[in-house]
């Protein structure tokens, strides 16, 4: 569905030097965080001890998000978005110079301590990063720059995890590697810096207020008010939750489940990595570069089914066996299955994160965006610390197993999943539109961006069968709330997505006067709160395949409400199963699989110019000679 290249965003001075700017960032965190606990594991007096130390390290990390989020929403609304990052890069420089030395010096108190700061910077970037990319990309972009966000973060992830246990471990100059590390890496970033263009404040006259505890209270009730929105922030850090349950339990499960050394780890890890770069760069195409809310339950479906099979895949390993490297476990048919699992896990979480991360962005106001995506790092920071204390209970208390603990996890999601699509069932519509129209068809699309993005509208187009609807819903970026007959409105299933979509039911006067009236009524209220309501102004299925005499219905809707109407053509799907080609439609057994169709939108028109004629004769103009 999606003619853009992925790549065009990295030629793009708007994307680049931010993207660069983040994956610096987010490396050199884990550059400087692996170092330091790989330090405390070999000078701690006891293992007991490099354990304390280690969590206390990875507590002190988490703190910032807690204490300064509710601030750095505020600081992103209020100042200029792209001098911020500045600041805050050249905070990064200064907490690096100190860590370089602290390196040099062999002190673990100022090490810890710096962690703290630096988990402060990353709180402080956290808002700015995700609530400028509505101000430099256009709405068709936003899944894709996304994708490219998520996959530069868990990349840095992987890399710096890697180069600074590779680094701290060089003997005699390995602290100096480390410390050159970072503070090379915290300079380019700041140069970086330099080249994202303004993006200029959401709420210059925002008063900033310092207490931490009554503004993250706030903050959190600030994300509360879009429904939709807060239930897409417990998405996000319900998928923190189990990111930071798999990563946190792969050490151990590698070793005592797999037999494998710290290299099957490291693979484990870039295999999981890679799932997630190849899931969030192929959401843009699966989505038609749009927000695509039924990559969501799709992305869940997939993390639960593949998260199963990973308990299954396991086979026990004998005890006291010596630890295998990755070139031998590489030879075995169940490490294979067990890479799978981890690498479509992976992949199958890229489908669920970037939708919601867009979703936030393109529906929370203006205003509160990056006060919105700071109560999200606050949950989400939440999420992972009660992700440390279940595993504390079921593995320590319970007596679970690794492997039955993961086995929990991903029943947990299925639960979790079904709870979210039923408080919020448009991801669930939205699924099934998506699996139906690119299952079934191979849809290309055409002058979309005709649909206003903002503001009432009606969308009218030729009716040729009963997906007719499915179809338009699932190409545009914004619900369109459709009047059908109130038959096709009852037809099982299709029902369910009808009433989700907020579909109107229509009858003739003849046959139900009070429907009617009560449609125009909808119509109305609907248009007067800004949404788009889609036509069919033929009122029923064409038999013939022609385009039939529009009805006045149009007329009759802008008399009250004068909108925009947007005409628009369906092509191709004459003669499918859903169509009347054949007689009654549905009555005959399908001949057409994935067969082409095109949506072709054109300008719109000015209610005062709307005639019934004239937009009859766009559509037809539309559509051509392709039934």
């Amino acid at each position: 569905m999606s003619t853009g290249n992925e790549f065009t965003l990295l030629k793009e001075r708007r994307f680049l030097p931010f993207f660069i700017t983040q994956f610096l960032g987010a490396f050199n965190d884990n550059v400087f965080k692996n170092a330091l606990i790989i330090l405390i594991a070999f000078q701690a007096a006891d293992p007991a001890q490099a354990n304390v130390l280690v969590n206390a390290s990875a507590g002190l990390f988490v703190l910032p998000f807690f204490l300064f989020s509710a601030t750095a929403g505020q600081l992103a609304d209020k100042y200029e978005k792209s001098r911020l990052m500045r600041w805050i890069k050249l905070l990064e420089i200064l907490i690096m110079l100190g860590a370089a030395a602290a390196f040099i010096l062999n002190s673990l108190p100022l090490l810890i301590g710096l962690l703290f700061l630096m988990g402060m910077q990353s709180t402080l970037f956290g808002p700015v990063k995700y609530s400028i990319l509505p101000q430099h990309l256009q709405p068709e972009e936003l899944v894709g720059g996304n994708g490219w966000v998520e996959m530069g973060t868990f990349l840095a992830i992987l890399i710096g995890t890697l180069l600074g246990g590779v680094l701290i471990a060089v003997e005699h100059s390995g602290a100096w590697l480390v410390a050159g590390a970072v503070m090379i890496l915290a300079v380019l970033g700041f140069l970086s810096s330099l080249f994202i263009p303004r993006a200029e404040p959401d709420a210059p006259d925002l008063r900033i207020n310092w207490n931490p505890f009554t503004e993250t209270w706030r903050t959190i009730n600030i994300a509360r008010r879009n429904r939709t929105v807060f239930l897409s922030v417990m998405g996000i850090s319900w998928f923190w939750f189990l990111g930071a349950t798999y990563l946190a339990q792969l050490p151990n499960y590698t070793k005592l489940n797999l037999g494998g050394d710290e290299h099957v780890v490291t693979l484990l890890l870039t295999t999981f990595a890679l799932g997630i770069g190849i899931g969030s760069m192929l959401c843009e195409r699966l989505s038609g570069r749009r927000v695509e809310l039924g990559l969501v339950p799709f992305g869940s479906i997939g993390l639960t089914l593949f998260g199963i099979d990973l308990f299954f895949a396991v086979s026990p390993v004998a005890a006291n066996a010596p630890l295998i490297g990755a070139q031998e476990f590489l030879r075995s048919a169940t490490s294979w299955r067990v890479l799978l699992d981890i690498l479509l896990m992976g992949m199958f979480g890229g489908f669920y994160i970037v939708p919601l991360y867009a979703l936030v962005q393109q529906r929370s106001e203006p205003v509160f965006r990056s006060r919105i995506i700071a109560g999200n790092n606050i949950i989400n920071a939440l999420f992972m610390v009660l992700s440390a204390a279940l595993a504390i209970i079921f593995l320590d208390s319970v007596g679970l197993s690794i492997p039955q603990f993961l086995l929990l996890t991903a029943i947990f999601n299925a639960v979790v999943a079904i709870y979210i699509f039923t408080l919020v069932p448009e991801f669930l519509m939205r699924f099934i539109v998506w699996i139906l129209v690119n299952t079934v068809y191979r849809l290309r699309t055409k002058g979309l961006a005709h649909i206003p993005e903002e503001g009432p509208a009606i969308v009218i187009c030729n009716h040729v069968s009963y997906m007719d609807a499915l179809v338009v819903i699932g190409c545009c970026r914004r619900p369109i709330r459709f009047v059908m007959d109130y038959q096709i409105f009852q037809i099982p299933v299709l029902s369910f997505v009808f009433r989700t979509a907020g579909a109107i039911p229509i009858a003739p006067a003849r046959e139900n006067p009070e429907v009617l009236e009560q449609a125009y009524e909808r119509v109305a209220r609907y248009l007067e709160e800004g949404e788009v309501v889609g036509i069919f102004p033929e009122g029923r299925l064409t038999r013939d395949g022609e385009i039939g005499p529009f009805k006045n219905g149009v007329q009759r809707i802008i008399r009250r409400n004068p909108v925009p109407v947007v005409p628009m053509a369906l092509r191709g799907l004459w003669g499918s199963f859903f169509s009347r080609r054949l007689g009654k439609a549905m009555s005959h057994f399908p001949r057409r699989f994935w067969s082409r169709i095109e949506l072709v939108v054109g300008e719109p028109v000015a209610p005062e110019q709307a005639t019934t004629s004239l937009l009859r004769e766009k559509v037809m103009a539309l559509r051509g000679n392709w039934p």
